[in-house]
């Protein structure tokens, strides 16, 4: 019994190539358009808003409080004061404020239900 034929391979399987990487390729093209681009967009939309924020802009925080900023704390300017009310005032990070008052979705700022 002759065994070139069995490990030889056969004519015909010589067509693999870029055709045999399409549906990889394509797969992860369709990934990046419908998940990660979008994504990223939205990260940098965020962040030119946090970078963007002034006194008396009217916000929402991550937790859902409403107030407006009357002012920044340390170096970087990374603390928020924000007053809440009339005699309220509180310190918060700039990266817990969702957005604008008039900007933000509702799902920006639900809270995840958890079913018992």
């Amino acid at each position: 019994m002759n065994f070139n034929f069995l490990f030889a391979g056969g004519q015909g399987s010589t067509s693999g190539g870029l055709m045999a990487y399409l549906p990889f390729i394509l797969i992860l093209a369709i990934m990046y358009f419908l998940m990660i681009r979008p994504q990223a967009k939205r990260q940098k939309e965020k962040k030119n808003m946090l970078n963007t924020l002034s006194k008396g802009d009217n916000v929402i925080t991550i937790g859902g409080i409403h107030g407006s900023i009357s002012g920044f704390k340390g170096k970087e300017k990374k603390a928020v004061i924000l007053k809440i009310d009339k005699n309220t005032s509180m310190t918060i990070n700039r990266s817990a404020i969702a957005g604008l008052t008039d900007k933000v979705k509702e799902s920006d700022t639900q809270a995840i239900e958890v079913e018992q």
